[in-house]
């Protein structure tokens, strides 16, 4: 979309995760696998999403260690513990986290957003999510995890107390008066917050961050995590094959957002997007289905029937997909469950090219071809309304982030829709800009 000071201005950013987001991208020759312990591989990462200007690198977590985990890796290391590194690393890109509110403490989780907002100069933003898993619950005390409904009321009062403490002590209060106080406590605000989840008297042991509010994300699919996304996130990550879906989820956060009394123009709708980048169509057409080939087919039904939620080893691969419930009937996370059922219609799949259309990104929007293909293809999606940038997932890290930065970025920037340099320092300035 354009506005009146021109094309619309696109937003990035990385989503760095393991390999990369190809299932199979781990099992290729001279893949990173073994260097995601090394806090030099993600300073790696890092760099060169900045050098691109992205707007933001984002680590995604989980709380087990996963029934997948004998497919590829999954998590690593703790992910504010890395982005507290890549602070120190960068200087400008945005530094985003995830934090679920079902089983962090709000006061324990805005202390260390803050004291990366410091570290950062103003660079953190934080992903809220209610987590997903039975697996996760064990580890935190509980048989198994809240209802859909009660996890996303308990995030609802966990980003209300988490904003209220980044506001208690305000940086005006510090007087520092040799001869007198160093804090005028009367000008601390304390919440004595009591809700149905948290009881916080605060304040925070900390003072309010250079952002203020430090950026808040979210990645909501179902009812009620649009409703928290528009009430309360900058900036959401969506689950969109293609670009009609796309376009009706961002339709529907906007509108959310205008009930809740907020300026929809300050919500950036960032779709994923799997980027398969080379010099001519074929040749990234030959990256993917090489990638594909690695992929054992018992790992990816395995994968199919997380999504799907039921046992898909018996399914013949050459068949069609058999029928599914239709989406209200599912009880199981909504926003994929969406997007398989999205494919299916679309595509009229069998079962072997769905579990390919799956293997990276598990069901968000793929583009394969050329610099100016993908370029095109972005463009073309934010012009109709069906995104404000994207949430880039590389189906190979580092090569992935590399191809795209090099050959993309420069098109975009060449077409006056994406920046060549920050203009501001902030992760919030950074999605406040609108036009190049």
């Amino acid at each position: 979309m354009s506005t009146a000071a021109g094309p619309a201005q696109l937003h990035l950013n990385l989503f760095a995760h393991g390999a990369g987001h190809h299932a199979a991208a781990w099992r290729a020759p001279g893949s990173s696998s073994s260097r995601h312990g090394d806090i030099g591989y993600w300073e790696e990462l890092a760099r060169t999403a900045e050098r691109g200007r992205l707007d933001a690198i984002f680590l995604a977590d989980g709380q087990s260690i996963g029934g997948g985990i004998a497919r590829g890796p999954t998590w690593y290391l703790e992910p504010i513990t890395v982005l507290t590194a890549l602070a120190r690393a960068t200087s400008r890109i945005g530094l985003v986290t995830t934090v679920s509110s079902t089983f962090w403490d709000p006061f324990h989780a805005a202390r260390l957003i803050a004291s990366l907002d410091h570290i950062s100069a103003g660079r953190a933003g934080m992903n809220i999510v209610t987590s997903m898993t039975d697996e996760e619950a064990r580890n935190h005390g509980m048989p198994a995890l809240p209802g859909h409904e009660e996890r996303y009321a308990n995030a609802a009062e966990f980003v209300h107390v988490l904003q209220g403490l980044w506001d208690s002590w305000p940086p005006e209060s510090i007087v520092a008066d040799p001869a007198g106080a160093y804090v005028d406590v009367t000008r601390l605000r304390p919440l004595n917050h009591q809700g149905r989840f948290f009881d916080v008297a605060g304040p925070l042991n900390i003072p309010s961050p250079p952002q203020g509010r430090p950026v808040l994300f979210q990645a909501g699919a179902s009812e009620p995590g649009r409703d928290l996304a528009a009430q309360c996130a900058e900036g959401i990550y969506a689950v969109a094959w293609d670009l009609a879906s796309a376009r009706s989820y961002r339709r529907d956060i906007r509108a959310r957002a205008a009930a809740a009394g907020r300026n929809p123009d300050q919500v950036v709708v960032m779709p994923g997007l799997v980027p398969y980048v080379a010099a001519t169509h074929a040749e990234a057409r030959r990256a993917q289905q090489a990638l594909d080939a690695r992929l054992p087919v018992a790992d990816a039904l395995r994968q199919l029937a997380f999504f799907v939620g039921r046992d898909t080893s018996g399914w013949d691969l050459d068949a069609p997909v058999p029928p599914l419930p239709p989406l209200a009937e599912f009880p199981g996370p909504k926003g994929r469950y969406a997007t398989v059922l999205q494919i299916i219609h679309s595509q009229q799949p069998t079962v072997r090219q769905l579990l390919g259309l799956l293997a990276a990104g598990g069901g968000h929007a793929t583009v394969v071809g050329t610099p100016e293909t993908v370029a095109d293809e972005m463009l073309r999606w934010v012009d109709a309304g069906a995104a404000d940038g994207f949430n880039l997932m590389p189906p190979t890290l580092p090569g992935g982030l590399e191809d795209f930065v090099d050959q993309v970025v420069p098109i975009l920037q060449a077409r006056g829709r994406f920046r060549r340099d920050y203009q501001g320092t902030t992760l919030r300035s950074h999605l406040a800009e609108s036009a190049a």
